[in-house]
């Protein structure tokens, strides 16, 4: 997994299927807690196939992280496969999607 460090307020991390999705979220977190203050994060979903419950539990702890430090996490270009899943358990109300990562980045800036 590569964090790319896109300015210092806001980074870019693609994710890939499992067992690099796992390996990587645990990445990012680390990385994250280093940081101060603490950057708004784009996933890149566009190579995730699937998503599981063990997956979706880990986007849900790296938002609350998030949402407590007051810095905001956008998912981008989820395949249709990986956006059904968060159609059918509610998820799609809880975090923001992009388009793709150029369009997250684009929405972060203009929401600063």
């Amino acid at each position: 997994m590569s964090i790319q460090k896109w300015s210092e307020q806001i980074w870019v991390t693609q994710l890939a299927d499992e067992p690099a999705f796992s390996d990587d979220m645990a990445s990012l977190r680390d990385e994250t807690a280093k940081a101060e203050p603490m950057p708004d994060l784009v996933l890149d979903l566009s190579d995730v196939g699937h998503v599981s419950s063990s997956q979706l539990a880990q986007l849900l702890r790296l938002r609350k992280i998030v949402v407590d430090h007051g810095t905001r996490l956008r998912l981008a270009g989820p395949p249709d496969s990986v956006w059904a899943v968060f159609l059918a358990t509610g998820l799609d109300k809880v975090f923001d999607f992009s388009e793709n990562v150029s369009t997250a980045l684009a929405e972060l800036q203009m929401q600063r």
